[in-house]
């Protein structure tokens, strides 16, 4: 199993999220997150001054699914969110060691209904 977490624009989230499920997530998570990376923030004017933003509002999307599956969700996300600009994100995949679905007691890619 693994761990996919992405991190991308909130203005994409709708595509993204439209483009996971049509390659096979059966669930996720988002979170509103804030951050910076290679841009380090920006400067905004705000009723004529000027200020810093250093963490830019972005949204976390954590989705748990069958290792077969892993490639075509990471490809789904990376087509779905990129505008080819800075700060589209980053898509991180971590090993998943175990997973349980709390209600029934299944484990593993039973749990994440797989």
């Amino acid at each position: 199993m693994k761990f996919i977490i992405a991190i991308i624009k909130p203005s994409v989230l709708d595509a993204v999220v439209d483009a996971v499920t049509a390659a096979g997530a059966l669930g996720l998570t988002v979170t509103e997150v804030r951050g910076y990376g290679r841009q380090k923030g920006k400067t905004e004017i705000y009723r004529g001054a000027e200020y810093e933003v250093r963490l830019i509002p972005k949204v976390r999307l954590e989705i748990a699914v069958s290792t077969d599956r892993a490639p075509a969700i990471l490809a789904a996300i990376a087509a779905a969110a990129n505008t080819g600009k800075i700060g589209d994100g980053k898509v991180f995949v971590l090993d998943l060691e175990s997973a349980l679905r709390i209600r029934t007691g299944e484990l593993d890619d039973e749990a994440i209904g797989e």
